[in-house]
């Protein structure tokens, strides 16, 4: 598909996003999609929102925690090799990881962070009250030593490094967001700024440090989540906040190699399916990888998508077979799988254009 101006295909767009946001459980919603010269710019409001409202990113922030990872590579500060012991204390590795016995904590390494192959369990839904669900109720507090606590308290999945496995765990970006602090000398809102923010002028995108900075309203079901300090506790693994025409700068940018040597991704395209999204979502070098292509789809489309999602509701992914960039966020964190099921849709959609 070389022309996207086509009315009957806007109007398919437009028909998705009615059929979205006439669920009862949608309060606010954007959906903008563009090519990747921007003679292309579709988009959609509802609820008061617009591509220039504030919204959570979620998880979309690992891809900002993975920019800076690759910049601190390619500066030659870290290798993907390096051990953590190298990075944290003795307090934080000792029995972090013990599978079937074995204790693998000194074989971590900064590569099974990224990758989402250290074998953690995830964090935020373990446990009898598992964080995802106390969030909803609860405004709380949490550090990285906590979530290290339930890691070492909840059982690990496989041996970290293990070939062909992933799992996916907020522990490991929050572990990066550590390193990066450490190699910069500087809090991870800085380092975002310094490699992200700044390169790009993002001037709606932040991570809130303090309880002056704005947090936009998350809702699960019809309840107004005050999750404002929790959402302040996982700064690199989804803390940021930002709008749909800055996420969309920064998803170019980011796999149009404005923001590191897009050689790179020789080293990230390395993939295997974790447990969210089966069984098309799976995990490579920091980013996420939707493969559309077979039965998944039943054969409606093509090739893959890559970029990330957040389980409140935004979705940021580039669809390389068509050119077109989807970025959207329908604000419900009680309907994690529209992340998945969104992006499908456009890119069947699209699939005969």
């Amino acid at each position: 598909m070389k022309h996207y101006g086509d009315q009957m295909l806007e109007a398919k767009f437009e028909k998705l996003f009615k059929k979205l946001v006439n669920s009862k459980s949608i309060h606010e919603c954007t959906m903008h999609i563009e090519n990747a010269n921007g003679d292309f710019n579709w988009n959609m409001g509802y609820g008061g929102r617009t591509i220039d409202s504030p919204m959570f990113l979620a998880s979309v922030t690992k891809l900002f925690t993975t920019t800076c990872i690759l910049n601190l590579k390619i500066q030659g500060k870290l290798a993907f090799e390096d051990n953590l012991s190298k990075y944290f204390s003795s307090e934080i590795i000792k029995g972090v990881h013990i599978y079937k016995g074995v204790d693998y904590s000194n074989d971590l390494t900064v590569g099974n962070l990224l990758f989402q192959n250290t074998g953690f369990p995830d964090v935020f839904s373990v446990g009898k009250y598992p964080l995802h669900k106390k969030m909803v109720y609860e405004d709380f507090t949490a550090t990285l030593e906590d979530y290290v606590k339930i890691a070492k308290d909840n059982k690990k999945l496989f041996a970290p490094g293990s070939v062909g496995k992933a799992h996916y765990s907020d522990l490991n970006f929050e572990m990066m967001g550590k390193i990066i602090e450490k190699l910069e000398n500087s809090s991870l809102h800085e380092a975002f700024k310094k490699y992200v923010f700044d390169p790009l002028e993002l001037k709606n995108t932040y991570l809130p440090e303090n309880e002056k900075d704005f947090i936009p309203n998350v809702y699960y079901k019809n309840i107004k989540m005050k999750c404002y300090k929790t959402i302040r506790s996982i700064p690199a693994s989804g803390g940021g906040i930002s709008t749909s025409n800055d996420t969309m700068k920064f998803l170019k940018a980011f796999f149009g190699g404005k923001l590191f040597e897009k050689g790179i991704f020789n080293e990230l395209r390395k993939f295997a399916t974790i447990q969210y999204g089966y069984p098309l979502a799976q995990y490579g070098g920091g980013f996420m990888r939707l493969n559309i292509s077979g039965i998944g789809t039943m054969f409606k489309c093509k090739g893959e998508m890559i970029g990330h999602i957040g389980m409140t509701g935004t979705y940021a992914y580039y669809y390389p077979e068509k050119d077109l960039y989807f970025v959207g966020d329908y604000n419900q964190f009680a309907t994690p799988s529209r992340t998945f099921t969104i992006p499908l849709n456009l890119a069947k959609i699209v699939s005969n254009y």
